[in-house]
């Protein structure tokens, strides 16, 4: 998944994180995905923290992160 979201055209990228509910599975997804191929501590965390419902939140940041640097947070 990560590696799909990655190739994926910068619009498309910033509307999958910025519908509500689409950008909590899609930032659970990639960031698990990115997760299980790197591992690492500070990835954990994020992907925990990203996967409980407030992660909304950390999408819509994800969105405009992606916007200016063409990755996501943390990531």
């Amino acid at each position: 998944m990560n590696v799909w979201f990655h190739k994926q055209n910068k619009l498309i990228q910033v509307l999958l994180l910025l519908i509500p509910v689409v950008n909590w599975i899609v930032e659970i997804l990639v960031r698990w995905s990115s997760f299980a191929k790197k591992g690492g501590l500070l990835r954990l965390i994020v992907c925990i923290i990203v996967t409980i419902p407030s992660g909304v939140v950390i999408g819509w940041l994800d969105a405009i992160w992606t916007l200016i640097f063409n990755k996501l947070i943390l990531e």
